[in-house]
């Protein structure tokens, strides 16, 4: 389909968390545009894991508010975030490692379902119509994440890259407009970073996906993203297109070293 760059979707402001007097985040602005992939990226410790905590609700900041496609959240939850199409993946795989690859995706289809309890129950009409599209839809996604070969496999005897995908494939299976990926080439080696990078550049193209993502790698960050947002012991230094963010004297310092 070819993406294009959209609006803005997804807009935080002025963003405060703190822990018990230890602040991880101290009103941090930025925003995502439709169809994009934007980076958060810095140091351990800069507050970006709790940055996507707060966009799909498992924290709630002290100040601060999301917008949403122009709806304001000043308190967003999980169960919102997933009903406004926002899914994630994990930087600690939160799979059900005795589950085969095609249960653990197709769990990720449950917010889809709408047949009743006692139609599932029983299994008759749309209950089952349902339960064979979401069987199709998840097919799609093993078969697009090339993960056939191992569909019918314990996720917890795979290797550490497989099982990643299939965190991927499970939250692709929410259909989501907004993914939001912790740390997704974290523990990979070359070749497993590659695939990664492919699957999310085709996510983004084919589905139309918007993508947030946290990564440590920056060669994989300046090479697929449209914009980068630089966090620093929870404040925001630096914004903009990879190359501005590249330049910035104080990403430099922070991050990525002075030889750069």
């Amino acid at each position: 389909m070819g993406r294009q760059i959209g609006e803005v979707i997804l807009d935080l402001k002025n963003i405060s968390l703190s822990f018990g007097g230890v602040k991880a985040l101290s009103d941090i602005s930025f925003d995502v545009r439709e169809h994009e992939i934007r980076a958060i990226i810095g140091p351990n410790g800069a507050g970006k894991s709790s940055m996507l905590n707060v966009i799909n609700g498992v924290y709630r900041p002290q100040q601060g508010e999301i917008v949403l496609r122009g709806e304001h959240f000043a308190n967003m939850t999980p169960a919102r975030a997933a009903r406004a199409g926002i899914a994630r993946t994990f930087q600690n795989l939160a799979l059900f490692k005795g589950m085969t690859v095609l249960d653990n995706i197709m769990a990720g289809r449950n917010l889809q379902m709408r047949a009743n309890l006692f139609q599932q129950a029983i299994w008759f009409g749309p209950a089952r119509r349902e339960e064979l599209a979401h069987r199709a839809k998840v097919e799609e996604i093993i078969d697009f994440l090339e993960i056939q070969h191992i569909r019918k496999v314990p996720v917890g005897r795979l290797p550490y890259g497989l099982q990643k995908r299939v965190d991927l494939g499970r939250a692709l299976a929410m259909e989501p407009q907004i993914l939001l990926l912790d740390e997704p080439m974290a523990g990979m080696n070359v070749e497993e970073k590659q695939d990664m990078c492919r699957f999310i550049l085709d996510i983004n193209d084919q589905f139309g996906t918007t993508i947030v993502l946290i990564e440590h790698d920056m060669g994989v960050v300046m090479d697929i993203s449209d914009r980068v947002v630089v966090l620093d012991y929870g404040r925001k230094i630096g914004d903009g297109a990879p190359d501005e963010v590249r330049a910035n004297p104080d990403v430099i310092r922070a991050y990525l070293g002075t030889s750069n």
